[in-house]
């Protein structure tokens, strides 16, 4: 069985059993067979079964095939044969019994004892129902599991694949979802409890995320389900990718406690990787409710926010500059706005917050839950309310940037628009009298200098710009700068 396995099964087999997996397919051979030969464990010599299960799933042997067995037990090949490289390829033909029939011992070497273990090559192919888990999504409640994770095995035997699944809903199920119409003025009407369809990986390491697996159709009670569109390629030559993520298929369900529903899957098969499919009964939750929720969690002790500024404010003797004081925002980076609930992720190490209502409505829309701050993964059950921002904000109205200091105390820094107001008065004061000409053709840049005003003079310099093309290899004027700020007028 190990003889006929590709460098990824070895790979995985070598991992489970705690051994190096780096090497080339000879190399990998010869670990594997050294580890049979050391006497393995239980559990290895089950993963060995499971991952030849899934290498050949529709291999059954039959007495013939048996009896034409040679090989002896534990007649391996050595290692100095693997080594130089003569293993002899198996060939991919799924369809004849014969590679299985060329590795294992005769049915009088088994003996009686251990027949039961030549069971294990025929069907089931995989567990029917894997113990994956899918990723909770926080905008959907979850009230029911209609199909539970199964398998979309690969049967290896063709290219593209298709698996038939049916699901029947109860009285109450159905009642659930034609009471939850919900008619929203200008809006389509919709349920908000819903029949959700959802594929991922066939792992069951943790909990997975949503995944298609490749060249998708589903079709509900004969009708073809919509998907996601295709994602445009970020490279040339790249496959297009559809935006993993739950399907609806309440609109092609059939609402009735009497007809089951059927479910059509087609997809192309991958060696190596297998899918799971499940179909859930959800209610749909919108940015409010979920507000509401991350509001009744309560609002964080703002002595958190203290402490993690005076640990960034904190003197390092190594540091040549001292940090003593942190200034930060009070608008949201997602809506350029002054925050109402500010808010971050409790894993972020920065300060600043975001709006927790743009936040949430952002990812109805699209769902990323990554920091608009540092780009990190920002997850809803992450999600906290800084209870000192919060103080500030309702103590401090007319500003939008605070400072703070060593000690986790904090003062409003004051706009710079002061300067910058007083400066334009005065440049507009200097071009009052200015009369453009009404000729249309025209085109005149004004260039406003304010003199000192000791000199109480105000010259005003007028550039035509419709000359000949030639001016263009001329100086440009130079911008003319207002005394007492840094910005150019024009």
């Amino acid at each position: 069985m190990v003889m006929s396995f590709r460098v990824s099964e070895l790979q995985v087999l070598l991992g489970f059993a705690g051994r190096n997996k780096s090497g080339r397919k000879h190399e990998l051979l010869t670990k594997a067979l050294q580890l049979l030969k050391s006497g393995c464990s239980p559990a290895v010599q089950m993963k060995i079964k499971e991952l030849y299960r899934r290498r050949f799933p529709r291999k059954i042997l039959t007495p013939s095939d048996l009896s034409m067995l040679h090989i002896q037990a534990g007649q391996l090949p050595s290692t100095t044969v693997l080594s130089q490289g003569t293993v002899c390829h198996l060939p991919y033909d799924h369809g004849s019994a014969t590679v299985a029939a060329a590795l294992l011992p005769p049915v009088p070497v088994l003996g009686p004892k251990h027949e039961a273990d030549v069971q294990h090559l025929s069907p089931p192919i995989h567990p029917v129902h894997p113990d994956v888990k899918m990723k909770r999504l926080p905008f959907y409640d979850v009230y029911d599991e209609l199909i539970k994770p199964t398998t979309l095995a690969s049967t290896n035997s063709q290219r593209f694949e298709e698996a038939h699944f049916t699901f029947a809903l109860t009285p109450q199920q159905v009642q659930q979802i034609l009471t939850s119409r919900d008619i929203l003025p200008g809006a389509k009407c919709d349920y908000t409890v819903q029949v959700q369809l959802r594929f991922c990986l066939c792992e069951t390491s943790c909990p997975q995320e949503d995944y298609f697996p490749p060249n998708l159709f589903v079709k509900v009670n004969g009708k073809l389900c919509p998907l996601p569109g295709y994602l445009p390629p970020t490279k040339n030559g790249v496959e297009p990718k559809r935006p993993s993520r739950p399907v609806n298929i309440t609109a092609l369900a059939r609402l009735s406690a009497t007809v089951p529903n059927t479910i059509v899957v087609n997809w192309s098969s991958e060696f190596g990787r297998n899918y799971s499919l499940s179909v859930y009964l959800v209610k749909q939750l919108t940015s409010v409710m979920l507000l509401q929720k991350l509001r009744a969690k309560g609002i964080r002790n703002p002595d958190h926010s203290r402490a993690l500024i005076k640990e960034k404010l904190t003197a390092d003797p190594d540091s040549e500059i001292a940090t003593t004081s942190l200034r930060v925002s009070l608008m949201c980076p997602l809506g350029k706005m002054r925050l109402i609930v500010p808010c971050r992720a409790i894993t972020c190490s920065h300060l600043q917050c975001f709006d927790a209502a743009l936040y949430l409505q952002m990812n109805e829309k699209k769902p990323t839950w990554t920091c608009p701050v540092c780009d990190k993964k920002a997850p809803y059950d992450n999600l906290i309310i800084d209870g000192l921002f919060m103080e500030i904000l309702n103590s401090c109205i007319d500003c939008d940037e605070i400072q703070f200091m060593e000690d986790g105390s904090w003062c409003p820094m004051k706009p710079k628009k002061e300067n910058q107001e007083v400066c334009q008065a005065s440049a507009f004061n200097g071009i009052e009298g200015l009369v453009f000409p009404p000729a249309a053709s025209s085109l005149y840049m004004v260039s406003s200098e304010v003199k000192n005003s000791s000199e109480g003079k105000k010259k005003v310099e007028v550039i035509d710009l419709t000359l000949d093309s030639s001016s263009d290899e001329e100086e440009p004027p130079a911008k003319k700068q207002c005394p007492g700020s840094s910005t150019a007028l024009p």
